[in-house]
């Protein structure tokens, strides 16, 4: 047999798994459902180590031998032989929310479980085995063992918030199938005024490992299940004065109809569309971590293939293969599948924004379009008109080639006027500085304003043909757009807009870059091709060269690699089980059967072609139907009443541990980007707050390259400095005529707060002289070339008196102050506990005597001498016991 233990972070609490090995074919997993304390555990296995030996007493054949360490458990998988179990042995964090830590996998190990006396072998597992490990867990899986990753913080914190008496109905209804003793210890003394913990079901659309979970779900407590999602996680650190804001990206990719890039297009007949990944930015005060009592605020974007029956014939080996319609379909049938589910998780409106060519030599892209207007214009008409899905269609690739117009001016148009639509998700109410000072684009905010603070309503769906790299640029532009108002909502900037060129766009620009590329490699096989900087028109020479290589990356991945990693995804998701008499996974020519069901077998209930929705959905529109309270959602629920003190629900415990030595390694494991160290320009009195405008080469990177190499340096201001300023946002915009003007008042406003340098050349260019001019106003931030008041003359005049008063200077003090009696234009009176109060010397205040006779009982314990433990030192460690142990 093999034994699993596991264990809560603090080491207190075990479980223990029983996996059966004597069965060739079947899984026998028996979870006895019991909790153990560390000494408990310790026990059992040593029972088990002893009963096991081959002969009493003999240590050298232990019956009980550890076989790997591992952070969760996967799943488990069978092919053609036994059972695999796939453990994570290594892991990384990659973010905080809130204090729960978000992990990324490292390492995973596959563990055979059948004895090999019951092995029956057969020739084609280890194939299978290799193209299921072709699917490499440590690219880009995620996990955390408190927070549901595959739902968004506004879903999270909206179930946090339950009416506290449907919790004490849910409470009987969800117990346990084997009562414990210890469950509800100490509830009925704090008079029924227990702390309820809420467990809520992920949404399997994200979640990556469900059927290799399915085996195992209905044998187990739920706490070995540990769900994982797949796609993208960053955090970075914006410091504002010091204040830490901590962003976070996190990508959530869709497992069904999940695939590469030519091989996954459009839609299946459930509605699930190919490259479909939801986008997630969260911003909270990193100096309150409680959901409670902290401020977070969230914005959920989508992006995804075009919801209709297409592919492309990549037989012909050409860089773009043509545009085919598979199947007509009149009443929209798969797109109404589709846009159901947008309704039920976000709400209304959903906007759709299609970034598609409109005008082409050769009809290619178009055909998408046309299709796409129809489906839409269909569905619309069974709306009611305040709910119906927002179409616009933007041709992003004519835009980019016109020289008359800002590709990203227009874009940011359209980001103001989604996130007007859709609002986002903040967890308090407005600030009061918002009430005083009103701001016309805040009271235009759109959403759902509650007692509590405001949600999203609605998402903002963005598609091209890939969905890769003008995709990627418009959720930029959105989410910065959108992270304008989060800032703003949380009382950090004073007007809800965001410049280029500051530290604050610049980090959020890589952490969508970094998101980008990522989510790229997983589809296309490369990385992004057009950048921020392409469109901003701004990106060197070398870029070009880069996008080059990029493309040629892609076109190989597509030609050669997909196929193979294709296989490896039906395989690992459970879209193909290997059976016995059934065609190998490699002999399909395709697997087109896998993923569309209703060519297997007829649906017995067929969808209305008018009512196209889910019941009940419409009735809480514009709010998504997931989130209101009622008896189905409900159902997805398990309640469990916990003691106040209870480790489980005790969040300082779980994330400072100050019952364990902590390590430098573990304490600072999370190295995040840093807007101070990483972006905010070297140069002394720089303004450091990250919302001031910098130059294109005023960065914390570039400085920090160059600092080694004088001349360079030298020759890069002497370039700055000879260059003419560096515009702002609306100008470089202004050459698109018609734009909207909203925000030109505001924008033009922000001063650029950059250090002019002045290089002169003497002679022959031998010696090269730097002046740094710079005035008071931007070094202080007031003008100190007014002449001081009389008032504050005197005040500076008393303050020189005192000090030299107390250096027997009477003479020279008399002589100063005889053209004017200062004793009489102020008074200062000591406010310091201190007997004598001057500049110069200060006498240490006393101490009594119990904090001495405390200060010398420590010394005496620093040198190994402890004092007598008293009756009240007794009974403070029994009271600790208790609580931690018992």
């Amino acid at each position: 047999r093999y034994f699993l233990v596991g264990s809560n972070p603090a080491e207190t609490k075990y479980r223990v798994l029983k996996i059966d090995r004597t069965e060739p074919k079947d899984l026998v997993v028996i979870d006895d459902k019991h909790v153990y304390t560390q000494q408990e555990v310790r026990e059992l296995l040593g029972r088990l180590d002893l009963g096991n030996r081959t002969k009493m007493g003999q240590k050298g054949s232990s019956g009980l031998s550890r076989a790997v360490s591992a952070f969760g458990i996967v799943g488990f998988v069978r092919f053609l032989e036994g059972y695999y179990i796939v453990l994570i042995t290594k892991r990384r964090k990659m973010a905080d929310i809130g204090g729960h830590a978000i992990y990324k996998i490292e390492d995973t190990n596959m563990i055979y479980i059948p004895n090999d006396s019951v092995r029956v072998s057969h020739p084609d597992e280890a194939r299978y085995l290799r193209i299921f490990q072709n699917v490499d867990l440590s690219s880009n899986f995620y996990f955390s063992y408190s927070y549901d990753l595959s739902h968004s913080l506004q879903y999270n914190l909206t179930v946090l918030r339950m009416p506290l008496e449907t919790l004490k109905t849910e409470t009987t209804q969800t117990r346990q199938e084997s009562f414990d003793i210890f469950e509800d210890e100490g509830l009925s003394t704090q008079g029924g005024s227990g702390v309820f913990g809420i467990c809520s079901k992920p949404y399997e659309k994200y979640v990556w490992n469900a059927k290799l979970l399915e085996a195992v779900r209905g044998a187990v407590h739920r706490d070995w299940l540990l769900y994982i999602i797949h796609g993208f996680c960053g955090q970075s650190k914006l410091l504002i004065y010091g204040r830490p804001i901590y962003v976070t990206l996190i990508a959530r990719r869709s497992s069904k109809f999940a695939g590469t890039r030519f091989l996954k297009r459009g839609t299946n007949c459930d509605g699930d569309v190919a490259n479909e990944v939801e986008t997630e930015q969260i911003l909270y005060d990193a100096s309150v971590m409680s959901f409670s009592a902290g401020s977070y605020s969230s914005y959920v974007q989508v992006r995804g293939s075009v919801p209709l029956y297409w592919s492309q014939d990549i037989s012909t080996m050409m860089p773009k293969p043509p545009i085919t319609l598979d199947q007509a379909d009149p009443y929209a049938h798969v797109a109404a599948l589709h846009f159901d589910q947008m309704l039920q998780r976000f709400g209304s409106p959903i906007i759709i924004l299609n970034l598609v060519k409109e005008r082409e030599k050769r009809k290619h892209e178009r055909i998408l379009s046309e299709e796409l207007v129809a489906a839409v214009t269909y569905l619309n008409q069974f709306l009611p008109p305040e709910h119906a899905i927002i179409y616009i269609p933007w041709d992003m690739a004519k835009y980019t080639k016109s020289k008359l117009c800002n590709v990203l001016d227009r874009l940011n148009v359209i980001a103001e006027s989604v996130v007007k639509k859709t609002g986002f998700f903040v967890n308090r109410p407005d600030s009061y500085c918002n009430v005083l000072r009103p701001d016309e684009k805040w009271n235009e905010l759109g959403g759902c304003v509650v007692s509590t603070g405001r949600l999203q309503t609605g998402v903002l769906r963005t598609n091209c043909v890939d969905c890769l790299d003008r995709t990627n640029t418009a959720q930029f532009m959105v989410g910065k757009c959108a992270l304008a108002y989060q800032l703003y909502s949380l009382g950090l900037i004073d007007k809800p807009n965001l410049q280029f060129d500051t530290d604050a766009v610049r980090l959020f620009e890589e952490l969508y870059e970094d998101h980008g590329d990522t989510l790229s490699l997983q589809y296309g096989g490369s990385q992004l091709v057009h950048r921020v900087k392409t469109y901003r028109k701004i990106a060197p020479w070398t870029q070009h060269s880069k996008d080059i290589m990029q493309t040629l990356s892609r076109y190989y991945s597509n030609a050669f690699s997909d196929a193979d990693r294709q296989d490896s995804i039906n395989l690992f998701l459970g879209v193909f089980k290997p059976a016995e008499g059934k065609p190998h996974l490699w002999e399909l020519p395709t697997d087109f059967y896998l993923h569309h069901k209703n060519t297997l077998s007829l649906s017995q209930t067929r969808q209305s072609y008018t009512y196209w929705w889910t019941t009940g959905v419409l009735k809480h529109l514009p709010l998504p139907f997931d989130e209101v309270t009622c008896a189905e959602n409900r159902r997805k629920l398990t309640v469990k009443k916990f003691h106040k003190y209870e480790e489980e629900i005790d969040i300082h415990n779980e994330f400072f541990r100050p019952y364990e030595l902590s390590s430098f390694d573990e304490t600072f494991c999370l190295a995040m980007t840093n807007s101070t160290r990483d972006f905010m320009p070297k140069n002394v009195g720089i303004d450091p707050s990250p919302f001031t405008v910098r130059k294109p080469d005023e960065t914390g990177k570039s400085v920090l390259g160059n600092k080694n190499n004088r001349e360079e340096t030298v020759l890069q201001r002497k370039t700055a400095a000879s260059a003419p300023p560096p515009p702002s946002e609306e100008a470089v915009s202004s050459s698109s005529e018609d734009d909207s003007g909203t925000d030109k008042e505001d924008e033009g406003a922000v001063s650029q707060r950059s250090t002019p340098v002045k290089v002169t050349d003497a002679g022959d260019n031998t010696k090269i002289t730097e002046n740094v001019v710079q005035s008071t106003k931007d070094v202080y931030g007031v003008n100190l070339s007014d002449v001081p008041s009389e008032d504050d003359l005197a005040i500076y005049a008393r303050f020189v008196q005192l000090g030299q008063s107390q250096h027997k200077q009477d003479k020279s003090s008399q002589q100063f102050c005889s053209k004017r009696p200062l004793d009489k234009v102020i008074n200062l009176i000591p406010i310091s506990s201190f007997s004598q109060d001057n500049i110069y010397e200060v006498q240490p205040p006393r101490a009594d005597r119990k904090s001495i006779e405390i200060f010398h009982a420590h010394i005496q314990a620093g040198r190994g001498n402890m004092q007598p433990l008293g009756r009240d030192d007794f009974l403070m460690y029994r009271e600790y016991i208790r609580n931690r142990y018992m």
